[in-house]
């Protein structure tokens, strides 16, 4: 068996002190007694306790006065049960206020020391649930920290990866002579930089199952620009974003389709060696956001749309279908819009 809990009696009344140390021996805890609040004070600074029970009225300075200056003295207060033989309830009131965790008044007999000793055994039981939940919550922060530091790694390793991989395509690119198949290769590289940038954000980000939407989307709209702005054919791309947080497969596919949707802008709807701007909206709307792309080219119908292999179009297309979205396309004489909304 275990050591018997060991508790403190305060009361300034010597013969109750013993007599509450004798009684409560026989109940099962190893019991010391102080005749003030500064002795129990002393005592407690002094000494490991499991338990203090403090009787309300003492000269000098009294129970309540006991129990305040304690709670500010000691690093942890170990469970209080408050003794009194007043019935009023203010007093347990205040007691409870004060930071006792049990209350009893004071009768005569071995029924008073019954009723104490199942008191001090409900306040230990809870003193013990309340540290189990505590260690638990610390095992549970501490497991989740670890989590994410390890989600973050995770993240961290595969935009390395994906860069490595787009760097490869870069490469094979420079060895060929084809020129659409150069051209291919490098609307790979670009979908590949696209998936990455979400990762490099997960990881740099104090969320890592959420992605902050308009830093992602400058990011990428900044490596387009990159890509498909030259001197002779300059092309100024421009971001409205609202500070709006996806999932990271949602934020992937919005990703792709911005991708996708703004190199075609960038490519076919201005004419050879001519400047021309290309808007990305995206913002909250309804439950849910709504993504545009517009460029102030010539526009064309519907039917003609599909240009080059028709991929870029098919990767719009399942982006849109993992979003469970369709994509409207608006074209007129002054430019080309597309747009598509989704629920969150």
């Amino acid at each position: 068996m275990g050591q018997p809990p060991r508790v403190l009696y305060i009361d300034d009344d010597e013969g109750l002190c013993h007599l509450a140390a004798r009684n409560l021996k026989r109940r099962g805890f190893d019991v010391a007694t102080a005749q003030s609040g500064p002795e129990g004070e002393r005592r407690l600074l002094g000494e490991a306790f499991d338990l203090v029970a403090i009787d309300h009225y003492m000269p000098g300075v009294d129970g309540l006065q006991t129990l305040k200056r304690l709670s500010e003295v000691l690093p942890v207060l170990p469970p209080v049960v408050y003794v009194t033989g007043s019935e009023e309830s203010r007093i347990a009131v205040a007691a409870l206020q004060a930071g006792a965790t049990e209350y009893v008044v004071k009768s005569i007999g071995d029924e008073f020391f019954d009723l104490l000793a199942q008191t001090f055994h409900q306040a230990l039981d809870r003193a013990a649930l309340k540290r189990e939940a505590a260690a638990a919550q610390a095992a549970l922060a501490q497991t989740n920290q670890r989590l994410e530091t390890l989600l973050k790694e995770v993240n961290h390793r595969i935009a390395n990866s994906l860069q490595m991989v787009s760097a490869f395509v870069i490469m094979q690119g420079a060895a060929l002579t084809d020129e659409t198949a150069k051209a291919a290769l490098k609307q790979t590289q670009q979908r590949i930089l696209a998936i990455a940038q979400v990762h490099r954000k997960l990881y740099t980000s104090n969320d890592v199952e959420v992605v902050d939407m308009a830093d992602y989307l400058s990011a990428l709209m900044a490596d387009l620009q990159d890509t498909w702005s030259i001197p002779s054919a300059p092309r100024r791309l421009s971001l409205q974003a609202e500070d709006l947080k996806l999932k990271t497969d949602r934020a992937v596919a919005v990703g792709v389709i911005v991708n996708e949707l703004v190199s075609n802008a960038c490519k076919y709807a201005y004419a050879p060696g001519s400047a021309g701007d290309v808007r990305v909206l995206f913002g909250a709307s309804g439950e849910g956001f709504r993504l545009t792309v517009e460029d102030d080219g010539p526009g064309f119908a519907p039917d003609t749309l599909p240009r080059g292999t028709g991929l870029g179009r098919k990767l719009v297309a399942a982006m849109a279908a993992t979003l469970r979205c369709e994509i409207d396309y608006a074209s007129g004489p002054t430019g080309f819009r597309v747009g598509l909304q989704a629920s969150f």
